[in-house]
């Protein structure tokens, strides 16, 4: 396994070199300069950029409880190399699991004014059980994920996908993918259905999503649409249809998710957020593919042990692989307070949490080897954050109260760190 370590490194000491100096020629010629400005927006984004191609920061260190250090490069061509195709994938490596991961896929655009794409892809990696992930989230990037630092249950899939994404008009952006992988629970789970049991299995699905930003102003430009004027309400939703004996599926099921965010007022100054998330599935569902509630509570006994860092919108008190559901909503509201002017740069901000997750499940009998409660009678946890107290850290104080409340006090108690960082 040292061979792809090597390899690793040398890819990855290589490409930062010519970045650097591909940013160094980029700042110091008039013509193939990129402006300072539009360099810390790629940055703050997570691509640091070269003439042709961008690299993902997102790849580059990530640390979880199975593959430990997680190390690799990835990226996309920009739109100096064609404004009509696009080549994106990755190549990461864990440590404590000592496998490499990748992606390697591409698109080429149809129809300029709707942003219209046939993207085709193919992913050899890993991907937490439980959660969903929306086909229009296209971008996510923190410099430090939290949650990342402690999951635990994570399942292979290799996954060969072509989709449409397409803006059927300003306000509404969609995306279809057809998919077919191969699932492997890296613990110790099978599916029981039908008098058999499942260690591994295949499944070809087809997902249809929609984002709506109603009040949101757009613009067209040269580089396509643009949101100018963020604004909420915003509403996704996405349908999962999962197809028994097509390219030898194994299991028939469906899922809708939904999620609507509602924010008033800028988060740095006197903002309310309120987030509702919910999911369906029925039919024959693994638990590979149905639901947490995003806990993000260490399992250990003291709590002290539990001391880490708090998520942006996960349950801090709710334990890893607690509670799973086929059916599950949860909402969150956030209170940002006018920030405590120490002096003109130090200003530290008190954010009241409040958090709630029901949930049920059927048929817990089909999924063996497995341990886990149900969200029946309702989750609640309420607590607080003090943020940007030191180079963006802060701390953040959760309880857990209400039905699921823990016979030891400390138990129900979280007190993490936090971080937020904005370029």
């Amino acid at each position: 396994m040292l061979k792809p370590i090597y390899l690793l490194f040398f890819c990855l000491f290589s490409a930062l070199a010519y970045t650097q100096t591909a940013s160094n020629t980029a700042f110091g010629t008039q013509q193939d300069s990129i402006k300072k400005s539009l360099f810390i927006k790629q940055l703050g984004n997570g691509f640091l950029p070269t003439k042709y191609f961008n690299f993902d920061l997102r790849y580059l260190v990530k640390f979880n409880q199975h593959e430990g250090f997680r190390t690799g490069l990835g990226g996309v061509t920009n739109n100096t190399f064609s404004r009509k195709y696009r080549l994106n994938g990755y190549l990461v490596y864990g440590f404590a699991d000592q496998r490499l991961k990748y992606s390697m896929g591409g698109g080429f655009r149809i129809a300029p004014k709707t942003n219209t794409w046939i993207n085709l892809s193919y992913t050899d990696d890993l991907q937490e059980t439980g959660s969903t992930k929306f086909l229009t989230d296209k971008r996510f990037f923190q410099f430090f994920e939290p949650r990342l630092l402690n999951i635990d249950l994570f399942h292979k899939h290799i996954t060969k996908a072509i989709s449409l994404e397409h803006r059927l008009f300003s306000k509404l952006l969609t995306e279809t993918q057809f998919a077919v992988s191969k699932i492997e629970p890296t613990y110790n789970y099978s599916f029981y259905i039908n008098d058999l049991s499942y260690n591994t299995y295949d499944l070809s699905a087809l997902k249809i999503a929609f984002q709506w930003s109603p009040f949101s102003n757009f613009e067209y430009s040269e580089k396509g649409l643009k949101e100018t004027k963020k604004r909420f309400p915003k509403f996704t939703l996405q349908y999962t249809k999962n197809f028994k004996d097509v390219f030898k599926s194994d299991f028939a099921f469906s899922k809708v998710d939904f999620r609507t965010i509602y924010q008033t007022g800028a988060k740095d100054n006197l903002a309310s957020e309120l987030i509702l998330v919910s999911g369906i599935a029925n039919g024959n569902t693994p638990l590979t593919h149905l639901y947490h509630a995003y806990p993000n509570n260490i399992n250990k006994q003291q709590i002290l042990q539990r001391f880490s860092v708090a998520g942006l919108n996960s349950f801090e008190t709710m334990f890893f692989n607690e509670f799973f559901s086929d059916k599950f909503a949860t909402i969150q509201f956030k209170q940002y307070l006018i920030p405590f002017e120490i002096t003109e740069r130090y200003k530290p901000q008190l954010v009241l949490i409040t958090r709630y997750a029901i949930g049920t499940m059927k048929n817990i009998d089909r999924h063996l080897n497995m341990s886990f409660d149900t969200l029946n009678h309702g989750y609640t946890e309420s607590g607080f954050e003090i943020n940007k107290l030191l180079f963006g850290f802060g701390l953040s104080f959760t309880y857990r109260y209400g039905a699921y409340h823990l016979s030891q006090v400390e138990d129900n108690v979280a007190l993490k760190f936090t971080f937020n960082v904005t370029l």
